[in-house]
C-alpha cells in the first residue's frame, strides 16, 4: 500500500455567473485527506482504460491494448484477466446486477457481455456500420444499458432482455458523444466532446435535448452531483464546469493546475464533493472540489497517473481509478480530517 499526502494552498476571489472563477485552494483545516492503493495489471502494457466496481469488493478494468477485461480482488490483491475474442479493444465497462461485466468493444463496433463465472463473452453488434466505436456504457435504474459512440456520433440503448440496440444521433455531425451518466429520474446525460454542449436523451422517445456551454468549451467527462447538477471537465480549457439542467445556468471554475492542466476523469461522492484528475501535469493530480465553499484540494498521484481517463465511486465511497500510462489500477480511500 502506498500512502501519500500533499496539499497546496493559495487564495483568490471567486467569480459568479459564467465567468471563470479562479481556483481557491484550502489552507488550514482541510476537510479530507486520501490514501492511495494500487495494483499492477497482469499483462504488461495493457493500457487499462476505464475502471468499474463489481460485486464482492472487486475492481474491474478494460485492458484496451491487451484485449482483456481485468479483475482485482481488493480484499486480497489478486489480479486476473479474461482474454476477449477477436480484437475488441475494450474501452468502457460496467457491472450489471447479476455480476456480469458489460463493455464497449471500441475496435469492433459492438457491446460485449462477460460472464465472470464461465469466461463466456456474448456480442451485441451495432445495427449500423457507422456506429464503429462504442465508447462509454452505463445502466439506468431499470436495467437498460446506455452508451456513447464517439467517432460514429451516436448515443445508444441496449435492452439486455432482448438484445435490441437502438441508436440516435445528435443534431450536429462530429459531436463526438463521450461520457455518459444517468439522472435520478432515469434520464441519461452525455457530453459532446466535439462541441460546446451537453445533451440529455429521453429514455422512452430517444429525443435529444442539447444544452449549450460557453464558446470553446469541450466537455470530456461528466458526473452527476446533488440535485442532479451536472459537472464536467473541460479538457482543453483547464476548467471544471457546472451545469444546472433546470435553469441551463453554467458556472466555470479554473482548475488549480491552470489552462494546460487537461482535466479528465471525474466523479462525485455522497457528501456533494466533485473529484477529478488533471492529466496535463506531471505527475497527474487528484483534485477535490467542494461546491459548498467553492474550494479545491489536490494531491499528486503517487505512481504518476499516466492519464486517468475515467474514475468511478464505489458504493462505500472509495474512488476507483485506472492509470492507463503506467499499467496500474487504484483505489482512493477518503478520510475526514476535521
Amino acid at each position: 500500500m502506498i500512502r501519500f499526502r500533499w496539499l497546496i494552498a493559495l487564495a483568490a476571489a471567486a467569480l459568479v455567473g459564467t465567468a471563470v472563477a479562479a481556483p481557491v485552494l484550502t489552507q488550514n483545516g482541510a476537510k479530507v485527506d486520501v490514501e492511495f492503493t494500487e495494483w499492477d495489471t497482469s499483462t504488461p502494457n495493457a493500457h487499462p482504460h476505464d475502471p468499474a466496481f463489481g460485486p464482492s469488493g472487486t475492481l474491474w478494468y478494460t485492458g484496451q491494448r491487451a484485449n482483456t477485461i481485468g479483475r482485482v480482488d481488493m480484499n486480497t490483491g489478486q489480479v486476473r484477466e479474461f482474454a476477449l475474442p477477436g480484437r475488441h479493444g475494450p474501452h468502457g465497462l460496467v457491472a450489471d446486477r447479476d455480476g456480469n461485466i458489460w463493455y464497449t468493444g471500441n475496435a469492433a463496433g459492438l457491446i460485449g457481455k462477460l460472464d465472470p463465472k464461465t469466461g463466456q463473452v456474448t456480442e451485441y453488434k451495432m445495427p449500423e456500420p457507422a456506429a464503429r466505436d462504442p465508447h462509454t456504457p452505463i445502466f439506468d435504474q431499470s436495467g437498460i444499458l446506455w452508451f456513447t459512440v464517439q467517432g460514429g456520433n451516436f448515443v445508444g440503448r441496449l435492452d439486455p432482455r432482448t438484445g435490441a440496440v437502438t441508436l440516435k444521433q445528435p443534431s450536429t455531425s462530429r459531436s463526438a458523444p463521450y461520457g455518459i451518466v444517468v439522472l435520478s429520474n432515469g434520464t441519461p446525460v452525455f457530453d459532446l466532446f466535439g462541441r460546446n454542449a451537453i445533451g440529455t436523451i429521453d429514455p422512452n422517445t430517444m429525443a435529444i435535448t442539447e444544452y449549450a456551454l460557453p464558446e470553446g468549451a469541450r466537455p470530456r467527462r461528466i458526473a452527476v452531483g446533488r440535485d442532479d447538477i451536472v459537472w464536467y471537465t473541460d479538457f482543453p480549457r483547464g476548467i471544471l464546469g457546472r451545469l444546472d439542467l433546470k435553469t441551463r445556468q453554467v458556472r466555470e471554475f479554473a482548475s488549480p493546475g491552470g489552462r494546460a492542466s487537461l482535466p479528465y476523469g471525474i466523479t462525485t461522492t455522497a457528501d456533494g464533493a466533485v473529484w477529478y484528475s488533471e492529466s496535463g501535469v506531471s505527475p497527474n493530480t487528484l483534485v477535490r472540489f467542494d461546491p459548498s465553499t467553492e474550494t479545491f484540494q489536490k494531491w499528486n498521484i503517487p505512481n504518476g497517473g499516466g492519464v486517468v481517463r475515467h474514475m468511478v465511486t464505489a458504493p462505500n465511497g472509495d474512488l476507483l481509478l485506472a492509470y492507463s500510462g503506467v499499467n496500474k489500477v487504484g483505489r482512493v480511500r477518503i478520510r475526514k480530517t476535521t
